[in-house]
């Protein structure tokens, strides 16, 4: 039976690492383990962004951050008040690691490698004489008189004070079910479209400036689009996979959506565009080239699809293909079928019921010495640095106040 340490924290990704690094450095005699399941640590935060580590968010006011946050939006604004973006970026600067805010507000490492993060980590970790045990897969937590003891494959722990910080780990939310804690039901987040669509399938690569609605929902997202081999991505999509995680769920994924083509210009005001451009442009293609800010390949594919032939000049429209033009470019329908993962960056919306955690202290409303950082809580963001924004939030407050 190891009894070697007075804290032991599951999981060894950003919110337990950030936990422990937190603990130590504000009481240097609390002796600290990060337990792994894996062989390896840190892998959600080798792969974000892209292989870059998309840090935080240059979003530095808790009322404006928290509503990035599809759940967790009123919880989160307590803790953002005690640890922010503006305190996260501080945070690596003092630890070496410098950020760059790019034009869309995400922040990365100045060297634009997720290792320099990995790096920092690690090597504080060996500085504060925290214990990173690897190859630790838990099978069973519970309470004895006023410890807690942990069974992993190879090895019990017997500790005062536990934190749990595994993110989406299904094993771990049982555990805890059988500890009296709710779990909402994980599904998925952040996750782009499957469509198959004539009209898009020449495309890949092309983006635009868009809204998009989800039918018989009151769901609308504004951004960029990203038509793509499978469907379609890009933040306007991302951002709708976030908000709309359990009602596209409910939906099997089977759904039609609504695309604005131009963003937030109406009917009426894109036909009388087009007429203008009827009038100046008489002898021209209508095909030819885009009188909007989008790509001529995209112009050029929703004037077929509104049953105007290639070499039909402007001033041989008829009305009806003017208003088929104008039903393409603001209320262009697709139907998608079934859902991709984004990239490597797997969310999930789910895990421990909100009401059951004190915000103010990160500690289980249940089990006293019992404490939670980062996913594994149903809280999630979108896309942008503000699941990370979570985790540094959340175990700076777990390292406040467990001693």
């Amino acid at each position: 039976m190891n009894q070697n340490f007075d804290i032991l924290i599951v999981g060894g990704g950003a919110a337990g690492f950030f936990t422990a690094i937190n603990i130590v450095e504000k009481n240097p005699k609390i002796k600290v383990a990060i337990l792994e399941r894996g062989s390896e640590v840190l892998g959600k935060v080798r792969v974000s962004g892209g292989g870059r580590c998309n840090v935080t968010h240059a979003c530095f006011e808790p009322n404006e951050l928290v509503k990035f946050y599809p759940r967790g939006e009123k919880e989160l604004r307590g803790p953002f008040h005690q640890f922010c973006s503006g305190d996260t970026i501080e945070w690596f600067e003092k630890h070496g690691v410098e950020l760059k805010i790019e034009e869309d507000g995400r922040m990365f490492p100045v060297s634009n490698s997720s290792q320099t993060i990995i790096d920092c980590f690690i090597k504080t970790t060996q500085k504060l004489g925290i214990a990173v045990l690897t190859g630790q897969s838990v099978q069973s937590i519970f309470k004895k008189d006023n410890f807690w003891k942990v069974e992993t494959q190879n090895e019990n722990y017997i500790v005062e004070k536990l934190v749990l910080a595994t993110g989406s780990n299904p094993k771990i939310w049982e555990m805890l079910q059988q500890q009296g804690h709710a779990i909402v039901n994980p599904v998925p987040s952040l996750f782009t479209f499957n469509i198959k669509d004539s009209r898009i399938k020449e495309l890949p690569g092309v983006a635009a400036q868009v809204t998009v609605r989800v039918k018989d929902t009151k769901l609308v997202s504004t951004g960029p689009l990203l038509i793509t081999h499978w469907g379609m991505s890009g933040p306007a999509i991302l951002k709708l996979s976030a908000w709309g995680a359990r009602i596209l769920h409910d939906k099997n994924y089977q759904f039609t959506i609504f695309v604005n083509w131009l963003n937030d210009v109406d009917a009426e005001d894109t036909e009388k565009i087009l007429k203008t451009v009827k009038q100046e442009n008489a002898k021209k293609a209508v095909s030819k080239k885009s009188p909007f800010e989008f790509p001529n390949r995209l112009w050029e594919s929703l004037v077929l699809a509104s049953n105007i032939e290639s070499e039909t000049k402007w001033a041989d429209l008829s009305k009806i293909q003017l208003q088929n033009l104008v039903s393409q470019l603001i209320n262009c329908t697709f139907q998608v079928n079934g859902k991709s993962t984004f990239k490597e960056e797997f969310v999930t919306a789910g895990g421990i019921d909100l009401k059951e955690i004190n915000f103010k202290t990160m500690e289980s409303k249940l089990h006293e010495n019992l404490y939670f950082a980062g996913e594994i809580v149903n809280i999630d963001a979108i896309t942008g640095g503000f699941n990370f924004q979570n985790a540094w939030t959340s175990g700076f407050i777990v390292a406040n106040n467990i001693d």
